[in-house]
């Protein structure tokens, strides 16, 4: 990190690089972007500024790349899919950052969610749920109220008492946990929830799926005892590397953050921690970097980026060590001497949130989501009224497989059905008339492969069955 400065007046803490002036640059290396305003310091009851925006770079063949890279991006801006595919919109009616998924959109969440599921049940994880409101009491109790407050909604009067809208889920899995004697013999205790929280974000930085007011997190925590701490982050990272490679992330950067300044917890456990942490990282082989001192107070963490298609770099997944709120709840368990301890209590997520992942994954598959995730799997194009009950025979015949299979009205010319369906980015198409209403047969045509030939509906079927519980393309 590095700080210029103009005069006395003027420093800009910047990762740079600088320049004495623009005039150092080559003028074909600069370009204007845009204009817009800002509010004084993001107070939006402040005076409006002119904000304008430009990129400079060493030598015009830098500046090339980089707008091929913007337009790029632009082409995949998952708002603009969102909208073109029928997959999820902000309401403004309803309120900014508050996310309505359409029907589309929900079908690809659900399979996101059954998969999530079914990878934690597999790896011994409890899947429980919680309130969406609690008494603030128990967040002060946490700590959010003092620490967190302005990220918080307002409270809420209900009989005489005051109750809070979840920001958080952590407090609520420290409940459960105090909720009955535990054992050492208990320990790893794994509970894990998809669960929706509400964070107060100005309505100047809101952004599409990105930033919202209202997400559901991929969280889940562990309960383990210290010795067995490594064991359980190494388990972290390979689920996490599991389920992230199935939506087509394989290329990650990780970061380990170790103790800042101002902490809790004494040095033995810090050292404990950070030493399972780097233990698990070393015992996968995979490489990271060291922010020292860029810890959260209450314990040192894992973050993970993914990269995708266009090289842009993500947060996602994160495990973190918490010494803070198993003190803050007195959470216990009997260890074999018989004594009170101490549980170590893990945070983690691999998504982060489900609506920014979805965000995520949309740009970085341009819309064209894998086979296995698409909303509408194959459509079926009707060129007669002839066979249009034949269409919603093998319609149903295919979801009562689990596959997602919709009939076109019909209304329109075959030409444009088939545009409309490519446009839709359906994977499977097949245009049905009377040769194939006699043979029982369908001609299927792949969006990425083109005509296949003719199947039987069954064998059809079969295979595209086969493709969504592999997580593959169609290939014959």
């Amino acid at each position: 990190i590095t700080i210029y400065s103009i005069g006395e007046e003027w420093w800009d803490l910047c990762a740079g690089p600088h320049v004495e002036s623009t005039g150092k640059l080559p003028k074909k290396a600069i370009a204007l972007q845009s204009v817009a305003g800002a509010y004084w310091r993001g107070d939006e009851n402040r005076e409006m500024l002119q904000r304008i925006y430009a990129t400079a770079w060493k030598d015009p063949k830098q500046l090339k790349a980089y707008k091929k890279r913007m337009e790029e991006a632009k082409k995949r801006d998952h708002r603009v899919l969102g909208k073109k595919l029928d997959l999820f919109s902000i309401q403004e009616d309803a309120g900014g950052g508050l996310v309505f998924w359409h029907p589309k959109g929900s079908r690809v969440r659900s399979k996101i969610e059954e998969f999530w599921k079914e990878q934690h049940v597999a790896q011994g994880y409890d899947i429980v749920y919680t309130p969406h409101i609690a008494n603030l009491d128990l967040w002060k109790t946490s700590g959010h109220f003092d620490f967190y407050a302005e990220g918080m909604f307002d409270q809420m009067d209900v009989e005489n008492e005051v109750y809070q809208i979840r920001p958080m889920n952590c407090p609520f899995h420290c409940l459960m946990f105090k909720d009955d004697i535990r054992s050492y013999r208990d320990l790893p205790l794994r509970w894990a929830e998809l669960g929706t929280v509400y964070r107060y974000e100005r309505s100047g930085t809101l952004h599409g799926l990105m930033r919202v007011r209202g997400f559901t997190q991929d969280d889940a925590h562990v309960f383990c005892l210290p010795e067995q701490l490594q064991d359980e982050i190494v388990d972290v990272l390979k689920l996490a590397q599991s389920i992230l490679s199935r939506f087509g992330f394989d290329k990650y950067e990780l970061m380990l953050s170790t103790r800042p300044d101002k902490s809790v917890g004494s040095d033995q456990i810090w050292d404990d921690a950070t030493k399972a942490l780097v233990g698990a990282l070393d015992e996968l082989g995979w490489s990271y970097g060291v922010d020292e001192g860029g810890g959260a107070f209450y314990g040192p963490k894992i973050d993970l980026k993914i990269k995708d298609a266009i090289g842009r770099t993500w947060q996602c997944s994160t495990v973190q060590c918490d010494f803070n709120l198993p003190d803050r709840f007195d959470l216990e368990y009997v260890s074999a001497e018989g004594t009170r301890e101490r549980p170590i209590m893990v945070h983690r997520a691999l998504f982060g949130s489900l609506e920014r992942f979805f965000g995520i994954l949309v740009e970085n598959c341009a819309g064209e989501l894998p086979f296995w995730l698409a909303p509408v799997q194959m459509r079926l194009l009707p060129v007669t009224d002839a066979v249009y009950d034949y269409c919603k025979d093998v319609a149903a015949k295919a979801r009562k497989l689990g596959l997602r299979v919709e009939v076109d009205r019909g209304s329109e010319r075959l030409a444009k059905q088939i545009r409309n369906a490519e446009q839709g980015r359906i994977p499977v198409m097949s245009v049905v008339g009377m040769k194939e209403l006699e043979e029982g047969t369908l001609a299927v045509r792949s969006r990425k492969l083109g005509d296949l030939g003719s199947f039987s509906v069954d064998d059809l079927l079969a295979e595209l069955k086969q493709c969504d519980d592999d997580a593959v393309e169609m290939t014959t």
